[in-house]
Formats: structure tokens, C-alpha cells, sequence
């Protein structure tokens, strides 16, 4: 089996348009993995389709974040809803 690329590199969502054939082909080829990005954070990853990847770990590591996510809301209401916070953020 070939060895798996186990750094990934960033690229914003912008250059991915322009690059998109050029990530694809070093993604099939060489392997590689790309982190995508959205306005400087991370947003999604691309990896070879075969990649190996436990998913038993990624299963935990998603809920691991779901708790950490209710712990850190608890007891911090807002009169606002989170809808009207992203209608706010986009104006």
C-alpha cells in the first residue's frame, strides 16, 4: 500500500476555484490532502477517495466536539436568535 501523506496543505476556497484541476490531479497522483479554507478558517478536507482512516476515532472525535459545544453554551442564553446573529454578521 502507498504511503499515506499525512500533511495537508491549506488553500482557500478562491484559489481552489482557480486550481481546482491541478488539487484534484496531486490528490489522485501524489496523494496529497488539501485543507479547505473560508475566509482564513477551516472548512473542509480533501483526501484521496481510498484514503485510510479510522473511523471509530473520527466517530469520537465528533463527539467529543458535540460535548464541548453543549458545554460551553450552557447557561449562556442571548434574547437574540442565532438566526438574527448571522443576519447581522452578513449585513
Amino acid at each position: 500500500m502507498v504511503q499515506e501523506e499525512t500533511i495537508a496543505t491549506e488553500i482557500g476556497v478562491r484559489e481552489l476555484k482557480i486550481r481546482a484541476s491541478e488539487v484534484v490531479r496531486a490528490v489522485m497522483e501524489n496523494r496529497s490532502r488539501y485543507i479547505i479554507t473560508l475566509r482564513g478558517k477551516p472548512a473542509a478536507l480533501i483526501i484521496p477517495v481510498d484514503a485510510d482512516y479510522d473511523r471509530e476515532k473520527v466517530n469520537e472525535v465528533w463527539n467529543r466536539l458535540h460535548t464541548l459545544r453543549e458545554e460551553l453554551g450552557k447557561g449562556k442564553q442571548s434574547q437574540i436568535s442565532s438566526v438574527e446573529i448571522l443576519e447581522e454578521m452578513r449585513k
